[in-house]
């Protein structure tokens, strides 16, 4: 067992890096460019819903009231209609620091979950490959499988997940690495 504590500089050290990483593959690498593809109206569709101001928060239209009203003519009818939406509204600021010292901390959260897996089964002393194996295996799990939901449940675009699970899996391998590198002796 290696007490969490010990583990403080890989936890730090594999979230600069992993930070760095995920800055340099959004904006230098291309696979990310087409997520989100330009909606040919954006400009109609937007001055279509300035008026309404919606806030900023997670909506889903047409959304039941009830599982009974699901079943109603009329919510039938509102859903064949269309269109049916998954909308979320973000706030009109489009500063990134806020969201990416959340991306800061949530890298952290994940270095520390999987620095207490591996910490709980590996003495200190371990060799790196089988630090990488427990650490990379724990933070591909955080980092990426529930992603999946998105598009099981709300038709995120599947391209966007694979996309996603691959950056996860480039992250929980630099991460693994880092831990490998400077798991305690």
């Amino acid at each position: 067992m290696t007490p969490l504590a010990s583990l403080w500089l890989p936890i730090l050290l594999s979230a600069v890096i992993v930070f760095v990483a995920s800055s340099l593959i959004h904006m230098v690498l291309p696979w990310h460019k087409a997520d989100y593809p330009k909606y040919a109206n954006e400009a109609q569709v937007l001055d279509a819903l300035r008026p309404l101001a919606i806030p900023p928060g997670d909506y889903l239209m047409p959304r039941p009231e009830s599982a009974a009203d699901m079943k109603s003519a009329e919510f039938i009818e509102k859903r064949r209609r269309g269109p049916v939406l998954l909308m979320t509204v973000m706030p009109n600021d489009v500063g990134m620091g806020k969201s990416l010292a959340l991306w800061f901390v949530y890298l952290v959260v994940i270095a520390i979950f999987a620095g207490y897996i591996a910490g709980r089964a590996l003495p200190t002393g371990t060799d790196y490959l089988q630090v990488f194996r427990f650490i990379g295996t724990s933070a591909f799990m955080g980092l990426t499988l529930a992603l999946w939901q998105m598009s099981i449940w709300y038709r995120r675009a599947w391209r966007i997940t694979i996309t996603a699970t691959f950056d996860g899996l480039i992250y929980a391998l630099l991460m693994a690495g880092t831990f490998g590198w400077l798991w305690p002796r």
